[in-house]
């Protein structure tokens, strides 16, 4: 996203550790221009300029000027690619900038928002997963979007969307991976756990009645059994009278 904003740098003739360190006091950041037809060059510049930049709606993606002195040739498209942070302090110890040809399609990362409350949320006791919060897209400098929206108004539960479910405008090209989850409606952990025991329940016989059956088959059988206890006495009575 183009903007009108004007950063100014100073060149740095000595670089190096105590260098960074020396700037750092004057409460400046060094940082490195690099990219285009142009060599890399070391700078210096104020780091509230550049945190402006960064917590801006377009952030990393802001084109700006970078001014290096009076001269036309000293100034210079660019974007912020990359930062270091003190991991202490959280300050800004270094930037490094891109060159920009506004002519020639570039690669950049831009964030996703989500619009509307999905039925699977409002109706259906579902949660709204958000997964991917930012897809990757090349285009031209100039068509960089601040932001992609995605309606997720229609998603039930059980159901997802996919990187490739984005619908992007005609100068947009999608880079990242399109099987890629974006969001996804889901029970709560503890309905999703609590809901194949259940079923499980329901599927299976119902305990008591086989107990039960059990018991009721067991005079029958000592019943059976008396009998042909009692059979088997006679035929031997018969067998020994016989033999007299």
């Amino acid at each position: 996203m183009l903007k009108d904003i004007v950063v100014d740098a100073r060149l740095r003739h000595a670089v190096g550790k105590n260098e960074s360190r020396r700037l750092r006091r004057q409460g400046l950041v060094p940082g490195i221009v690099y990219g285009g037809d142009g060599r890399p060059v070391a700078v210096a510049v104020e780091p509230r300029q550049i945190l402006t930049i960064l917590h801006s709606d377009a952030g990393a993606n802001t084109l700006f000027t970078l001014r290096l002195g009076e001269e036309e040739n000293g100034k210079h498209t660019v974007m912020i690619r990359e930062v270091q942070r003190d991991p202490v302090a959280g300050k800004l110890i270094h930037a490094d900038f891109v060159r920009i040809d506004m002519s020639h399609e570039i690669t950049v990362k831009v964030p996703v928002h989500l619009s509307g409350v999905p039925v699977g949320v409002k109706a259906e006791g579902g949660l709204l997963d958000f997964v991917q919060r930012e897809v990757e897209i090349a285009c031209l400098p100039v068509d960089i979007p601040g932001s992609i929206e995605v309606d997720v108004s229609g998603l039930r539960v059980g159901q997802h969307l996919t990187i490739g479910d984005i619908k992007l405008a005609e100068k947009l090209r999608l880079v990242s991976d399109p099987a890629q989850t974006l969001a996804v409606v889901a029970l709560p952990r503890a309905e999703a756990e609590a809901a194949p025991a259940v079923e499980e329940a329901a599927a299976a016989p119902a305990e008591p009645e086989v107990i039960r059956k059990g018991k009721e088959a067991a005079p029958e059988e000592a019943e059976e059994k008396g009998k042909e206890g009692k059979e088997g006495k006679e035929e031997k009575g018969k067998g020994e009278s016989k033999s007299r």
